[in-house]
């Protein structure tokens, strides 16, 4: 099954029953609170970690280095802020994972140590061949 069918259909299910099961622990209300709160708070810190993140790649570019960890990072800032908006409770947890600088960065290292092993992997499949013009050798014999 594909993968992103699975989450867009699972996601949701789950973010639902854990927050009904948090609702009748909590009460409705409360819940409701709990989710807004998270959302303002977690947007907020977005943009002290995105201003962050741009003090840091300008500091790179002065440096003449390429921003690269800087761009991944405001890129996952960017989704981490639009999963604070989304109303649930496990795309919170995500979203204020991808938020903190340590797990951010730690996430960042995993995602491209697994790409770059994939691209290396590619990359091996080499296949030595030879060209030949058949119409050059017609016109040599």
């Amino acid at each position: 099954m594909n993968t992103l069918l699975l989450i867009i259909i699972g996601l949701p299910i789950l973010e639902i029953s854990l927050m009904i099961k948090i609702g009748q622990q909590i009460g409705t209300f409360n819940t409701i609170l709990v989710i807004f709160f998270t959302a303002i708070v977690g947007i907020s810190y977005a943009r002290v970690e995105g201003i962050n993140t741009i003090k840091a790649g300008m500091t790179n570019l002065y440096k003449n280095k390429i921003p690269f960890y800087e761009m991944l990072s405001g890129a996952s800032i960017a989704i981490a802020a639009i999963l604070l908006i989304l109303p649930g409770f496990i795309s919170d947890i995500i979203g204020f994972l991808l938020l903190v600088p340590f797990s951010r960065k730690i996430i960042i290292n995993f995602w491209l140590r697994n790409n770059h092993s994939k691209n290396i992997k590619s990359s091996e499949e080499i296949i030595d061949a030879e060209i030949i013009d058949e119409k050059k050798d017609e016109n040599e014999l």
